[in-house]
């Protein structure tokens, strides 16, 4: 804006001096003048406007490192489903945040969430679980999520697959008594139990409170009598199928991610059958965090709900579109 003040200030007094020049020459002479005073004047305002911008990249230079924080360490607790992604978004949160270092623990949702209370919190920052029972849990019984630090961050799908030529007469959920063998996590396990919740709600297991009770020999049974391999997380299960040990499993959709050439997805249950695949994350009371770490810890999981954060969950397969 004052560059093009100066210009129309410049370009009048430059055409006060000609019109005065046809005139007098004491005219020309003050017109001249004249113009040279709104040079000067012009020139001094272009140059405050050039400091004004130096100074304003200067704040944003150190406000961002100010927003920077010192070294140090935040631990998550994160469902084996989340490995592959969180390296990515661990990534990418180090560009803004490159002294802050993530430390990601995966397995299960039910067996972190076990050695979370064992620990009591202790040397444990956040917890990314792969259900909403878990965190039930950490909330209303064990009383260890920090208030107003939880969230739901993702959406995902329960995924009936097999080995790429496997040749299975297995379609879907309709008719898994008729692979030969089959991989599916235990109930503790939320994709295990996600399955068993597809499986009832697909008429074939009984109705039941508590689907997660369900045994394998219970799920067997109801499939006519499959060999069930019960596996601990759903990376096991997407390893047992992927490494052609089982010729059909249950997995997550995200989880199928980078083995495009190792399996086929036979059916992606919808939710009509397994309910919302909800994520939760929130942040562990964790008595021996110190300031910094706490608020880490908070800035990551806010982190985790940004755009920036969804851009990464949907290139790993993720359902982005959820309340939290």
């Amino acid at each position: 804006m004052k560059k093009k003040l100066a210009c129309i200030v410049i370009t009048a007094a430059m055409g006060t001096a000609l019109l005065a020049g046809c005139g007098n020459k004491q005219a020309a002479q003050n017109a001249a003048e004249t113009a040279q005073n709104a040079v000067e004047d012009a020139a001094s305002a272009v140059q405050e406007e050039a400091n004004e911008a130096a100074d304003d990249a200067l704040s944003a230079a150190e406000e961002a490192v100010a927003d920077q924080f010192e070294a140090t360490t935040v631990t998550i607790y994160a469902a084996a489903s989340l490995k592959t992604v969180m390296e990515d978004l661990i990534s990418v949160y180090n560009e803004t945040q490159p002294n802050v270092t993530i430390e990601g623990s995966y397995d299960s949702s039910g067996t972190l969430l076990s050695q979370i209370e064992e620990s009591t919190g202790n040397g444990i920052d956040i917890f990314f679980s792969a259900a909403q029972k878990q965190m039930n849990t950490l909330q209303d019984d064990d009383h260890l999520v920090v208030e107003g630090t939880r969230h739901n961050v993702v959406n995902n799908q329960v995924c009936v697959i097999t080995y790429k030529d496997s040749g299975t007469k297995v379609t879907g959920l309709d008719n898994l008594g008729e692979a030969s063998s089959l991989a599916i996590a235990d109930g503790s396990v939320p994709v295990g139990k996600y399955t068993r919740q597809a499986l009832v709600n697909a008429g074939i297991l009984e109705e039941r409170e508590d689907v997660s009770t369900f045994t394998t020999d219970e799920v067997s049974a109801a499939l006519g009598g499959v060999e069930i391999n019960e596996c601990g997380n759903v990376s096991k299960v997407l390893q047992a199928i992927a490494e052609h040990s089982n010729e059909v499993g249950t997995t997550y959709y995200s989880d199928t991610y980078g083995y495009e050439d190792d399996v086929q997805i036979l059916e992606t249950v919808s939710y009509d059958l397994t309910g919302d695949v909800i994520y939760p994350v929130a942040q562990v009371a964790n008595p021996e965090a110190d300031e910094l770490e706490s608020a880490a810890a908070a800035d990551f999981i806010n982190f985790l709900t940004s755009d920036a954060a969804k851009a990464v969950f949907e290139k790993y397969y993720f359902d982005t579109n959820v309340e939290d």
